[in-house]
């Protein structure tokens, strides 16, 4: 079966092994590595193979998310009828509760051993951005393996991470299986379109049975490589906050008429005047403020003179440091808010001047700002009286959830990442760029953490929004969002390469390797998480093992 998915496969089981282990313990990053695998296990070839064809069934289900209100409903339903079929030991078992939410959704509340300890929980989403046939290598929704890759819609983005939890939970059921901490796994249906009927209404009943989770794990960050000049060796970022959002639309009103005698101005050139000013003056740069100053203090030591200096001296360096991480379009988006115009709508005719011109801008707002402030600037910034601002739907950023020595769920995670990526010598906190289902449970957890067991490199990389259409002609680029038709989970070919798997000859990849954490024990680490960007991920095949909990658990 393709590598990366068995990775996170093992990382699910150590998740869903381990964190009862550690659950009293302090100091977690001194324990990190005391504790041996109580129940070592291979997945067998057979295993291997039901896990890929269930992957490949998972992605042939076209569950597309249109807009809030047109969602492939019919998809939607036979989805739930295919875990059903795939996973029947997770439904039948009697300590696991499992609920359909908001009619597609789906919540499983795993009962463990001991009641005394706070449970967590793991996301997922079923639904998909829609992927029109055309400038794809294969059809979208085909799951086709070739080449060593299964290729479709939701191979990153986010049926890997579905399928790879409750893969891992029905492998260790099989196994006997039983946690002594409980959890969750909630697969939210319309996370694509806003998460409003899935993620929000599982938060809402959650709440209302008194639930309070130790924390959550979602898709998010990644396992960097390259991105930043002069740092040679691979980081792992787990972001403990998420960008805030506005999607804001801007109308121009004016007097219609003939092209034969324009006026003046008229409301396209109005309204183009407006959206440039908003593209020329960017949001005020914010670094200092947030997880970002924290990370590149971490990994000051990885740089050579001079730059270590600088990054450790931030007191006296950091005014230049912020100069730097604006010049490249990636960290610039860490450290301020973010302005895209990603939508133009004017004209009836050729030759008549329109009466409304209308644009939307997508700004993704940085953790030290709000919506209202942002807002404001942006006002600030158009200064013109002729064009209306109407928020269609806006949400502040996420808290910035704890990532010190006692942070369970960070160090976790830090903990699961260095052992499955024993290459990856540092872990920092950062923030997520992108919008996902964590932030519907903020009242449920001080602990959000949000990362991808991917590798990530520049030319693999596309700005917007992660989950949307990327041209599939770039293949061998990376990520999720985009070119989902790329996506791909490499086959045995490539079992020989235990750390880094790269797609063809392209050193653009995207990896998840996570696999090799559940032999390697720690059943305090842990992580289902995988990664929504990437296209085409290389996947390493392999064993795979829990960790020791009661039996394996979570």
């Amino acid at each position: 079966m393709a590598r990366p998915y068995i990775c996170l496969l093992a990382l699910a089981a150590v998740l869903l092994l381990g964190i009862a282990t550690i659950s009293r313990s302090r100091g977690l990053r001194d324990k990190a590595h005391q504790s041996a695998p109580r129940i070592p296990s291979q997945f067998s070839q057979e295993e291997r193979v039901a896990m890929k064809e269930a992957l490949k069934g998972a992605i042939q289900i076209p569950t597309v998310s249109f807009s809030p209100k047109e969602l492939n409903t019919t998809a939607l339903a036979e989805f739930g009828e295919y875990i059903r079929k795939v996973f029947p030991t997770v439904f039948k078992t009697s300590f696991i509760r499992h609920e359909v939410v908001g009619e597609y959704s789906h919540l499983f509340t795993v009962h463990g051993s001991d009641p005394s300890l706070q449970p967590y929980m793991l996301l997922a989403h079923i639904d998909v951005v829609p992927a029109p046939d055309e400038g794809w290598d294969v059809p979208p929704f085909s799951g086709l393996e070739r080449d060593g890759f299964i290729y479709g819609r939701g191979t990153i983005d986010n049926k890997n991470s579905l399928m790879g939890i409750l893969q891992s939970l029905e492998l260790l059921l099989i196994r006997n299986y039983i946690p002594r901490r409980s959890f969750f796994i909630a697969l939210g249906h319309d996370e694509e379109v806003m998460g409003v009927n899935g993620a929000q209404k599982i938060s809402a009943l959650l709440q209302a049975r008194g639930v309070q989770l130790a924390f959550i794990v979602d898709e998010g960050s990644f396992i960097f490589d390259g991105f930043i000049p002069g740092l040679k060796n691979p980081f792992a970022m787990v972001s403990v906050s998420e960008k805030g959002l506005i999607n804001l639309m801007l109308q121009v009103n004016t007097t219609p008429g003939h092209s034969s005698a324009p006026p003046k101005e008229t409301s396209i050139g109005i309204l183009a005047a407006a959206v440039n000013r908003l593209e020329q003056t960017p949001m005020p740069n914010m670094f200092g403020d947030g997880p970002t100053k924290m990370a590149l203090q971490e990994l000051a030591n990885e740089f050579s003179f001079p730059t270590n200096l600088f990054l450790s001296n931030m007191w006296l360096f950091r005014p230049l440091v912020s100069r730097l991480m604006e010049r490249n379009f990636v960290t610039n988006a860490l450290v301020r808010t973010t302005t895209a115009l990603t939508m133009f709508n004017s004209g009836i005719k050729v030759n008549v001047i329109p009466a409304v011109a209308q644009a939307i801008v997508n700004f993704r707002i940085h953790p030290a700002q709000t919506v209202q402030e942002v807002l404001k600037l942006a006002k600030d910034i158009v200064a013109d009286d002729r064009v209306q601002f109407h928020v269609l739907n806006a949400f502040d950023p996420s808290p910035i959830s704890p990532s010190d020595d006692q942070a369970l769920g960070y160090q976790l995670l830090r903990q699961t990442i260095q052992s499955v990526f024993p290459e990856i010598n540092i872990v920092v906190p950062g923030t997520c760029v992108v919008s996902t289902d964590s932030k519907h449970y903020l009242n449920l957890t001080t602990g959000i953490y949000l990362f991808n067991p991917l590798y990530l490199q520049p030319q693999s990389f596309r700005t917007g929004n992660k989950r949307d259409k990327v041209p599939t002609e770039e293949l061998d680029g990376g990520q999720d969002g985009g070119r989902v038709g790329g996506h791909a989970h490499s086959l045995p070919q490539i079992q020989q390469k235990k750390h880094i798997y790269r797609t063809n000859n392209s050193h653009r990849t995207a990896t998840n390797r996570w696999q090799k954490n559940l032999n390697s024990n720690n059943g305090k680490k842990f992580v289902t998480l995988l990664g929504r960007m990437g296209e085409k991920r290389r996947v390493r095949e392999g064993e795979s093992e829990r960790d020791g909990c009661s039996r394996k658990g979570n």
